[in-house]
């Protein structure tokens, strides 16, 4: 198997070794100018959706944090703080 991959490589690499760097065809000529533009607004429309599931996650997770030391008990806040308190 590994004999057939070098070999593909290989005739790959000489069909883009023949093109000069400028002539060389990309991804992005390939595709029409319209089909680019929905691609990248895609990805940003992606990216937008996970930034505020980010921005939920986080939102949610310092939520529970602060209903968790609401919520401890007398014991709890002894251990964890002791003599530590202010005076007042």
């Amino acid at each position: 198997m590994g004999k057939k991959r070098k070999q593909q490589q290989r005739v790959d690499d000489s069909v883009t070794a023949g093109l000069p760097k400028q002539q060389a065809v990309t991804l992005a000529d390939q595709l029409g100018g319209d089909v680019l533009a929905k691609l990248k607004a895609a990805k940003q429309d992606l990216t937008a959706k996970e930034q505020a599931a980010e921005e939920e996650r986080q939102a949610k997770l310092a939520f529970e944090r602060k209903q968790r030391e609401k919520n401890k008990s007398f014991e709890e806040l002894l251990n964890e703080y002791g003599d530590k308190g202010s005076k007042f």
